[in-house]
């Protein structure tokens, strides 16, 4: 529900694979393989990035994100439903 409704303030890519409900990881390597393959086949120079954002979500100010989801017209019930997420969370192993 939550994913739902931010959508609509806070549009995804449609090549965006994290987070989403999406055969994400098979999907890509079935493109990645493909493009080398036509890049090997037509002899032509192909360039390869990958972007490593571990534990971006640690890494950003929570009042930032909130602020953002306000800026960009969220529904302040959803904002406080996040805000509550991320307030005295925790994990235990046993």
């Amino acid at each position: 529900i939550l994913s739902n409704r931010l959508r609509r303030a806070c549009p995804i890519n449609a090549r965006q694979r994290g987070f989403i409900a999406a055969p994400g990881c098979s999907e890509n390597l079935k493109l990645l393989q493909a493009l080398i393959k036509s890049a090997k086949r037509d002899h032509r120079t192909l360039g390869v990035v990958f972007v490593n954002l571990a534990k971006a979500f640690d890494t950003v100010n929570h009042q930032h994100i909130f602020r953002l989801l306000g800026q960009k017209g969220v529904d302040k019930h959803i904002i406080d439903i996040i805000s509550d997420l991320y307030k005295n969370c925790g994990t235990s192993v046993e």
